[in-house]
């Protein structure tokens, strides 16, 4: 356990920042997961539309600093090709 209080301080930053970035992740997951949902049953509207709110959500992690840009990058040209590649 920390004694000096600039170290204590350090594990409280450290907490909130961890659960503000686990928060972040959490909703990019879900947001790849419901585009990869509308590519497995071949809807490419519905696809086209959760695929822009996935690029927006791992977008603004990025800039949050939670995700480095290439795995935001690759990421999207992932989403982005299955998309393209439905039927």
């Amino acid at each position: 356990m920390a004694n000096i209080k600039s170290a204590k301080k350090r594990i409280l930053v450290n907490r909130t920042k961890a659960a503000r970035n686990k928060s972040i992740r959490s909703a990019v997951k879900t947001s790849i997961k419901k585009v990869e949902a509308a590519v497995q049953n071949n809807d490419k509207a519905a696809a086209q539309v959760a695929l822009n709110e996935a690029i927006a959500a791992i977008s603004k992690a990025t800039s949050k600093g939670v995700y480095h840009k290439n795995n935001c990058a690759r990421k999207v040209s992932r989403l982005t090709k299955a998309v393209n590649n439905i039927g």
